[in-house]
């Protein structure tokens, strides 16, 4: 419907525009508060899983046993919690791996520019701002933080990885 054609050229508008940029410029407008942050973060991470959860959604929903569930006179509820919700799930499962790492990223890069999280509130980026000069002395104090941002997101991503595994319903074989 009108709906499913004005949505996505909104989200195609807000994602031609550069993430960090498009921070910075609203951080700069709305304050960098935590609240703003969040907000500005999740409005521009939400273009992707917008995206991606329309592109899948479609997939699913016209595969046979969606089209199956519809002539057995499930109601479109039923269908899309039994039917379509299980198999869209795994893809936006990875997803949420990915944007959780990304966010992360995207707090560091603006704290690291001076308008994300503001002291005296610890953040990994601003960390390794106040101590960038240590590295021409050979200190590896600002390389701590970075390091934490890459652990983390490789964990996450090891969660993530465990999980689908998991929920996949495939054993290992012996």
């Amino acid at each position: 419907g009108w709906l499913d054609q004005i949505l996505p050229r909104a989200v195609d508008v807000l994602m031609s525009i550069p993430s960090l940029i498009f921070a910075l410029v609203l951080l700069t407008i709305f304050g960098s508060s935590i609240t703003s942050l969040i907000v500005i973060i999740a409005l521009l991470d939400s273009t992707r899983v917008f995206r991606l959860s329309r592109a899948v959604g479609l997939n699913v929903a016209v595969m046979e046993y969606v089209e199956v569930a519809r002539l057995r006179g499930e109601g479109p509820k039923w269908i899309i919690a039994k039917e379509i919700l299980p198999n869209v799930m795994p893809p936006l499962v990875a997803e949420f791996g990915l944007r959780f790492c990304f966010v992360f990223l995207t707090v560091a890069a603006l704290s690291f520019l001076g308008v994300g999280i503001q002291p005296p509130t610890a953040d990994w980026g601003s960390m390794v701002r106040e101590n960038a000069t240590l590295i021409t002395y050979g200190d590896v104090t600002p390389l701590l933080p970075a390091g934490a941002i890459a652990l983390l997101t490789v964990s996450v991503n090891f969660v993530v990885d465990w999980f689908l595994h998991a929920t996949s319903g495939l054993r290992d074989e012996k």
